[in-house]
Order: structure tokens, then C-alpha cells, then sequence
């Protein structure tokens, strides 16, 4: 596992399910909020600071998830995209990594695909079990709950770079665009 994560220059994640709790609430007019947290923003902001791109990739498409991509800075995404696989290899392209230099962080089955292709998976910890088991590690936190936060950890620590989120001078330095 250390091996596999000191190699990762790309991270892609899912939406619903990762970055939010997966709840989808609606309005008379369509998709009204979703609910991020902070610490997967800042987690998003620490990757990227330190040299790790990171895409989205979700099968849902809405003005709430393309601000919060624009809130965070994130130029690499696909929306409205259910056909992961090939997504997931046109991101690694246009980011110009191989797949074994890529990890992904999914919930359901629309991520399966993207696991396979990718050279390390993660599953947040309310995936279900078979989702679970087709991951490489199984986060502790839940999706919306902390969970990409707790991986972008993981792969900081590895690379040797945690000062960036366990240090108030690694931290200083690091995060030159603060966003959460």
C-alpha cells in the first residue's frame, strides 16, 4: 500500500457519496443543496498545493457542484457522466499520468469501473459491503463526512509531506489559496 500511494499524482473522486452524505434535496425547480465538508475542500486544496491534481467525475451534473469545482479550483472534471472507465482514462490523459500513478475514491457501483482502471481504490466507509470489497482500502469515515480528507492524509504522509496539514508552519507555507 505505501508503495502504491507514494506514487499517486492524481486523485479522482466521485460526488454524491463522497465529497456529500449522497442525499440529493430538491426544490420545485430541481436540485436545491448539496452539503460539502470543510475538511474535503481543504483536503482537495492540500493535494493540489502539494503537486497531486485532482478531478471529479460525476454522474450528475448541477450548478451547485460546478461552483463548488470553481470554489476549489479544480480544472479537471467530467460531469453527467455514468460510463466511468473511460472517463477515468481521458482524465489520467489530459493530467498526463499512467494509471498506476492515479487513485480514485468511490461509493456505489458506478465506481466500479473506475476501480478497476485506476492503480489504487478507496471506499468510504458506508459504501456497501461489495463495494467495499472491491476496493483496495476502506476508509474509516463516512462519504460528506471526512472521508476524502482522511485519504488525501494517507497520501500526503506517504509522499512525505503531512507538514502541510500537521504543522502550523508546513501549513502556512503550503496553502498559498485557501479554500475549504
Amino acid at each position: 500500500m505505501q508503495q502504491k500511494l507514494e506514487k499517486i499524482k492524481l486523485v479522482i473522486t466521485d460526488v454524491d457519496g463522497v465529497l456529500t452524505d449522497g442525499l440529493l434535496h430538491y426544490d420545485a425547480n430541481g436540485e436545491a443543496i448539496k452539503s460539502f465538508h470543510v475538511r474535503d475542500g481543504l483536503g482537495i486544496k492540500m493535494l493540489m498545493e502539494s503537486g497531486i491534481q485532482v478531478a471529479v467525475l460525476s454522474g450528475r451534473d448541477s450548478a451547485i457542484l460546478r461552483r463548488r469545482i470553481a470554489d476549489l479550483g479544480i480544472t479537471l472534471f467530467f460531469l453527467g457522466k455514468l460510463e466511468k472507465e473511460s472517463a477515468c482514462f481521458e482524465l489520467m490523459k489530459q493530467a498526463g499520468v499512467k494509471p498506476e500513478e492515479t487513485a480514485y475514491i468511490g461509493d456505489d457501483s458506478v465506481d466500479l469501473p473506475a476501480f478497476a482502471v485506476s492503480g489504487l481504490s478507496f471506499a468510504v466507509a458506508d459504501a456497501p459491503s461489495y463495494v467495499k470489497n472491491a476496493a483496495d482500502y476502506v476508509l474509516s469515515l463516512c462519504g460528506g463526512k471526512g472521508a476524502f480528507r482522511e485519504m488525501s492524509e494517507m497520501i500526503l504522509t506517504a509522499q512525505g509531506k503531512s507538514a502541510v496539514f500537521d504543522s502550523a508552519q508546513g501549513f502556512l507555507k503550503s496553502v498559498k489559496n485557501m479554500a475549504q
